[in-house]
């Protein structure tokens, strides 16, 4: 962790970020608008989840190109574990991954044996993707090893499923302990950071997006290695959309804004672009 630190850039210049993009907001054009589409993860992650709504959200994958034939199709299906293999068993669109929480989702606060058997079972049921919390104590305690050491078995458990590594930034104080996180879950082999579970507030907001793009450039110029962003939790409107967009874009590289490196994770949010690209 030494050779990384947030201390090189400081709140000052994470709020003048934050500034610059609600002063020059992002004009939705339709090449933007499909791009977003295209990196969206439809969501359904409720207690009242149950085989006919999952059914209902894998339709909408299905019949995606019948209803929009010139708007290219979502990134993913999240799902809890338990609904892998109906995603596997109905979803007639190979090119959209199968995504699972995992983990001890949403607060990872369980036994690390559990957590590594979920996300082993998530991946042997067909998983593409695993979503995967961090252990937000151990990153406000200083436990950094601890946090890193559990993200790499996990890591293993994945196979050759990607793994997506939440970091919950609604629960840090301190712009540090997100960015911190962020390299964290990097170093322990994370192919993408995602902001949020989307159960606790505050969820996505601009300033970790901000803070986790830093992170991920960062690593990047000093490992070689590159990993994507994923921003998650109360995401709904296209404005919300576009300046995720433009974080990713500023920050990280209009290169990166392709499902894999970029993603949102949403249900309505998925609706609203559609509605918005055909008002075009």
């Amino acid at each position: 962790m030494e050779k990384f630190t947030f201390e090189r850039y400081g709140s000052q210049l994470v709020e003048s970020k934050l500034i610059f993009y609600k002063n020059n907001p992002l004009k939705p054009t339709t090449e933007i608008l499909k791009t977003i589409y295209s990196c969206i993860d439809l969501t359904s992650l409720s207690n009242s989840d149950n085989e006919q709504s999952i059914l209902k959200l894998v339709n909408k994958v299905n019949f995606h190109k019948q209803d929009n034939p010139s708007i290219p199709n979502v990134a993913g299906i999240c799902v809890y574990p338990s609904f892998v293999q109906t995603v596997k068993q109905h979803c007639n669109v190979p090119e959209v991954d199968i995504v699972s929480v995992a983990g001890g989702f949403p607060h990872a606060q369980t036994f690390s044996k559990i957590k590594i058997e979920e996300v082993k079972l998530a991946y042997e049921a067909g998983a593409d993707e695993i979503d995967v919390v961090i252990n937000a104590g151990d990153i406000i305690s200083g436990n950094h090893e601890k946090a890193c050491d559990e993200i790499k078995e996990m890591k293993q458990a994945a196979g050759t499923a990607k793994l997506k590594v939440i970091l919950e930034t609604g629960a840090y104080q301190y712009d540090s302990d997100i960015y911190d996180a962020s390299i964290v879950a990097l170093e322990g082999c994370a192919n993408f950071i995602k902001t949020s579970t989307g159960k606790m507030s505050p969820a996505a907001t601009p300033r970790a997006a901000v803070i986790m793009a830093l992170a991920l450039k960062d690593f990047e110029n000093k490992t070689g290695k590159h990993a994507g962003l994923k921003v998650a939790g109360g995401i709904r409107s296209v404005e919300d959309a576009l300046i995720y967009y433009q974080i990713t874009k500023d920050l990280i590289g209009s290169e990166r804004l392709d499902k894999y490196s970029f993603r949102i994770g949403a249900t309505s949010l998925a609706d609203n672009i559609l509605k918005a690209i055909k008002s075009i």
